[in-house]
């Protein structure tokens, strides 16, 4: 499974948890332990975060800019 992740570095992604709560942002690095990700907070900031596996539940890819996405 590792190995499908770490195909998604420098990706937009979106990740779910456990608790039902849910953040996006492109995914800097993966290991055996954790994953890392750039979030965006607002304006320029932005900041590096590391979540443990065991709080995930999905990892998703962004879809392509599809107009079946667009309002």
């Amino acid at each position: 499974m590792l190995d499908k992740i770490k195909l998604l570095i420098g990706q937009p992604i979106g990740v779910s948890f456990k608790n039902g709560l849910s953040v996006s942002g492109v995914l800097c690095n993966a290991n055996e332990d954790e994953i890392c990700l750039m979030e965006y907070l607002y304006q320029a900031k932005f900041v590096q975060k590391h979540y443990d596996y065991e709080l995930i539940q999905g990892i998703y890819i962004y879809p392509s800019c599809d107009n079946e996405f667009l309002n």
